[in-house]
């Protein structure tokens, strides 16, 4: 079936005209008759016939005029959405943001401020991300995912938030602020304590590490970066964070002032944090907004 059929059945019903409505449809008369006998073929009823010098619909035509306009008016909304202004204001909409609890505890607050401050009956809900799993993105079952993008996915959409490296963190005092320089072996000489979710003895400084010819002790791994400052304020133990988009907030010496933290003395490779949506969003007026609150945050919080 050729749905051009059901707008030019519209519009011959509306001008009873073959000339008038290959006049509205930009097309020859003769197309436009061409067009007719397409019609009159797909539906068995002559639709328009002659009266003197006017056309003339059957009663079949007339049954239908006002279904066909209603039928071309929706597939009309369909085809072209509608671009109409998004009203923040009323906005009730839930939208569910999955991130790690480091991003969590630093990033939401200024973030449910930006979006209550405007969109007061908008709601929120922070989901845990136990894994990088983007079947809750392709299910919508989330709105956005923060963290690394994966390669797995390719239709998934993403922007950068903020870039990041680690540093490392230890208590004041600990040994190995004395001795000189941090360097390799002084590093790998301490016992560490690391982030996973996966519950892994060994990250992405491991793996530098290896290709360096060294190998460090890890004694600890827990699931997030507080709970490993936690840790290291109390022990000798040492461990490392993102610096720009978390460490600088968690290493506040108004708030931790055992924790004192240091360059690492391998590179390791730069962390680059996105927030990721499925495409079926991508032209949401909603989540548009969404988006563009989430990034304005986050640049606002670094100081970018």
């Amino acid at each position: 079936m050729d749905f051009n059929l059901l707008t030019a059945l519209d519009v011959l019903l509306a001008e009873a005209s073959v000339t008038g409505a290959s006049r509205k449809l930009g097309l020859s008369p003769s197309a436009m008759s061409r067009t007719l006998a397409r019609l009159r073929a797909a539906t068995g009823d002559p639709l328009l016939v002659r009266a003197g010098r006017h056309l003339v619909p059957t009663p079949y035509a007339a049954e239908i005029h006002d279904r066909v306009h209603e039928l071309t008016r929706d597939v009309r909304s369909i085809l072209h959405p509608s671009c109409r202004e998004l009203d923040l204001a009323t906005l009730d909409r839930t939208f569910t943001i999955r991130a790690n609890e480091g991003f969590v505890q630093f990033f939401a607050s200024p973030l449910v401020k930006a979006v209550m401050d405007v969109a007061p009956r908008a709601r929120l809900r922070f989901a845990p991300k136990p894994d990088k799993d983007v079947q809750p993105l392709r299910e919508g079952r989330i709105d956005l995912e923060i963290g690394v993008r994966s390669e797995s996915a390719p239709e998934i959409r993403s922007r950068l938030l903020f870039r990041d490296e680690f540093i490392g963190v230890a208590r004041v005092g600990h040994p190995i602020f004395s001795g000189g320089p941090i360097n390799v072996e002084r590093y790998i000489a301490c016992r560490h304590v690391i982030t996973s979710r996966r519950g892994a003895f060994r990250g992405p400084v491991d793996d530098v590490l290896e290709a360096m010819g060294h190998r460090r002790i890890v004694s600890v791994v827990v699931p997030g970066f507080p709970d490993a400052l936690r840790i290291v304020n109390s022990s000798d133990l040492i461990t490392h964070v993102p610096q720009s988009g978390l460490g600088r907030h968690i290493i506040d010496p108004a708030e931790t002032k055992r924790l004192r933290t240091f360059p690492l003395p391998i590179r390791t490779p730069e962390i680059a944090v996105c927030m990721m949506w499925h495409p079926r969003l991508d032209a949401d007026p909603a989540h548009q907004w969404l988006r563009e609150t989430v990034h304005k945050s986050c640049r606002t919080l670094l100081g970018n």
